[in-house]
């Protein structure tokens, strides 16, 4: 084919291959535009419940969609027997754990898995930190986070007594024999008791993703004009 004096002649071979990529670079480029839409809707959601009333949670089971970034109060008490350390966790750069407590919701059988917040490991990590119990009635106050809290797991061994590699709320339950609610919640109430609760707001994460789909599209034109620049050849 002869344009302008310009040969085009790929070969079938080369034609599909460029055809194939394109159209992966350019899929991938439009799944991290709708993560991104996805993170944007998610943060704009994260900011209206925050200028909300926190929500009573119920003794009855309830639905994570339904609470899930809200503000709860709940009244009740701490299961501090089955208090577990989460490890891998860090704060300004040192190393510790998230201290994770059941909370029995009142006039209920039902529990809820709270995140106290953050203590570091000390010197010995053979010895774990000491946790101040939380005894007596509490009013429980926080952010409602899914319970699924995974990191790098270097064996199958999930847990070693109170310590974890991971957090699972199914196996949190066999292991406590406890009934919970399908949430995680993030207690931002201030207590005296030497954990740290600067929990971060994370900003929407959109922006990185629109940065990685700016690389699929520009993978995508560079191989078209790759294609084009070996394909096109002056008539002579």
């Amino acid at each position: 084919m002869i344009i302008f004096g310009y040969r085009f002649e790929p070969r079938l071979w080369t034609l599909l291959i460029t055809a194939i990529f394109v159209a992966v670079f350019v899929s991938l480029g439009n799944w991290q535009l709708s993560r991104a839409e996805e993170k944007t809707k998610q943060y704009e959601l994260l900011e209206q419940y925050a200028k909300q009333p926190a929500m009573a949670l119920p003794s009855t089971l309830v639905k994570l969609p339904d609470y899930q970034y809200r503000e709860i109060e709940s009244n009740g008490e701490y299961i501090n027997d089955h208090t577990i350390y989460l490890d891998n966790k860090t704060y300004q750069g040192r190393a510790g754990y998230h201290i994770i407590t059941p909370f029995r919701i009142k006039n209920s059988n039902l529990h809820v898995a709270v995140n106290r917040g953050w203590i570091a490991t000390g010197n010995d990590r053979r010895v774990l930190p000491t946790i101040a119990n939380e005894d007596g009635e509490k009013i429980l106050t926080g952010t409602v986070i899914s319970p699924e809290i995974r990191a790098l797991e270097i064996s199958k061994q999930i847990t070693q007594g109170p310590v974890w590699d991971n957090f699972n709320l199914q196996r949190y339950q066999e292991t406590t024999g406890l009934e919970f609610q399908p949430l995680l919640i993030l207690q931002n109430k201030k207590e005296d008791d030497g954990l740290r609760r600067d929990w971060s707001k994370p900003d929407s994460g959109a922006t990185k993703n629109m940065g990685y789909a700016i690389q699929w599209f520009s993978l995508a034109a560079t191989t078209l004009i790759i294609f084009l620049v070996l394909n096109v050849k002056r008539r002579y």
